[in-house]
């Protein structure tokens, strides 16, 4: 009878697992799709030439040295600005959690354009007058860091929330302060949510657009990091090379991802 009513219920759960996979396959057929598509536009050969191309070169040296430097930044706020969200209540939280939110819900154009306009104010301007910013690779940065930053927060944020508090109050019952509890206790513990924040930013700083080209603009061998020069190849007609360091930007990403994740995984 046990054997029989187990064999009804796994029979009917077929359905719901069909109409889940169902979905979920949809969507990654569709990644999976859009990349075979540029694979198939495109040859070896023509991405071996696009890389011995001086300035591609460039590009993918610049995006990897701004997004790196995105990142190491982003998780350096992320980190305190999570902690406090997540372990401490204050007037205006709610408020501050909504702005923290605005770089992932306003569209990157207007990120890229109210980041010009702040250097065109007075305390901006003074700024310029001692260090050049905008149209520089300090304003890549800035641009890739204002967009990347927001989701290592609330990856952080996340993370903390999911840290059970218990062995942070042991700590301190036992003489560590608050700096001694966090760096020994609470941060070890949160290092896989840190890798996550990491491998976010770094492919969100990678994939920036918007920003970069209003706020930096899209200058060879200046200012051009690979989604620049993907808009500046389809600007030309070269279709191809446009595709090629598509496929480039894929590669890294995705080679960014798994490596993170990866020592993510074994940490755990």
């Amino acid at each position: 009878m046990k054997h029989q009513q187990k064999a009804l219920k796994v029979k009917s759960d077929i359905p719901f697992f069909t109409i889940m996979v169902i979905i979920g396959g949809t969507y990654v057929f569709l990644i999976l799709a859009m990349v075979m598509a540029d694979l198939t536009y495109t040859t070896p050969g023509h991405i071996f030439r696009v890389f011995k191309d001086e300035q591609i070169q460039y590009a993918i040296r610049l995006s990897m040295i701004t997004c790196t430097a995105s990142m190491v930044l982003s998780l350096l706020v992320a980190v305190p600005i999570g902690y406090l969200m997540a372990r401490y209540n204050f007037w205006g939280k709610r408020l501050l959690d909504a702005v923290l939110d605005i770089p992932i819900v306003l569209p990157p154009l207007v990120i890229g354009l109210s980041l010009l306009i702040l250097f065109q104010t007075p305390a901006g301007q003074f700024i310029e007058e001692h260090v050049r910013i905008t149209y520089t690779v300090y304003s890549v940065i800035i641009a890739q860091f204002m967009v990347a930053c927001a989701f290592a927060v609330r990856t952080m944020h996340v993370t903390f929330q999911q840290i059970n508090t218990r062995q942070e109050q042991v700590a301190l019952t036992l003489g560590c302060s608050k700096g001694q509890a966090f760096r020994y206790v609470v941060l070890p513990q949160a290092k896989k949510g840190m890798l996550t924040a990491a491998s976010l930013a770094w492919a969100r700083a990678l994939g920036e657009f918007g920003p970069i080209l209003i706020f930096s603009g899209a200058t060879r061998m200046r200012t051009e990091v690979l989604p620049t020069t993907v808009f500046l190849e389809m600007s030309v007609g070269n279709i191809e090379a446009a595709v090629a360091v598509s496929l480039i930007m894929i590669m890294a990403g995705f080679a960014v991802l798994i490596v993170l994740r990866y020592f993510g995984a074994e940490r755990r």
